[in-house]
């Protein structure tokens, strides 16, 4: 990981908006893709070993997708702790109470403060219901600013990111066999010549490794 990759929730909310956008109009709400994309980033950020040599976002892409798509699975709905629930009411009181007494909504930070929950646990909480503050820091002016959806980008992004992330799970010569075939263009003659193989061996480990990266992609 670069020294000035950030692995903190609220600085990679463009990924999840990134994320969310492939699925806009297929019957679920952009803000609750958004939403379950959210709950993925804050799973990402827990879980993510740097000492691997992937960058975050290769990471958090398929992870932030893995929620999403479990939303379609889930029916469309957000299933939701208890103790989520509890404080997610505490943070909007809390929202409610400052905004009143300074003029402005809470960021991030300040809500982690006043409540003594860990950032990404408000992140998460703020997500879990219709969100009511604004999920990043303020500006120089000591204004808010929300997070609103932008147009669908060229989702080929999270598709080389997901497929990156996929890729760096096989073994190197499953690697070199896909990177021979799909990125070099060779035959599967070619190719096994390259790896040691018969075009059969080849063949079959082929059809092997493409079932087992669909099922992590699709």
């Amino acid at each position: 990981m670069s020294r000035d990759e950030s692995t903190r929730p609220e600085d990679n909310l463009g990924l999840v908006h990134l994320c969310a956008n492939r699925f806009r109009g297929r019957g679920i709400e952009y803000d609750d893709l958004y939403g379950a994309g959210c709950m993925g980033l804050v799973k990402a950020s827990r879980a993510f070993d740097a000492s691997r040599g992937v960058k975050f976002s290769t990471y958090a892409v398929p992870v932030i997708l893995g929620e999403i798509k479990r939303l379609f699975r889930d029916g469309g709905t957000v299933k939701v702790s208890r103790s989520l629930k509890e404080l997610s009411l505490k943070i909007t009181r809390a929202s409610q109470t400052f905004a009143h007494k300074n003029g402005r909504e809470p960021t991030v930070s300040e809500l982690s403060d006043i409540t003594g929950a860990d950032p990404d646990d408000v992140i998460e909480a703020l997500n879990a219901s219709q969100p009511t503050v604004s999920l990043t820091i303020g500006d120089e002016d000591g204004e808010s600013q929300t997070d609103l959806p932008t147009e669908p980008p060229d989702e080929d992004i999270t598709d080389r990111l997901a497929l990156r992330q996929v890729l760096s799970e096989l073994s190197a010569d499953d690697r070199k066999l896909i990177d021979l075939r799909y990125f070099k263009g060779m035959t599967q003659t070619a190719a096994a010549e390259k790896l040691g193989m018969t075009q059969v061996q080849v063949s079959r480990r082929e059809k092997k490794l493409l079932t087992y990266m669909r099922t992590k992609l699709i």
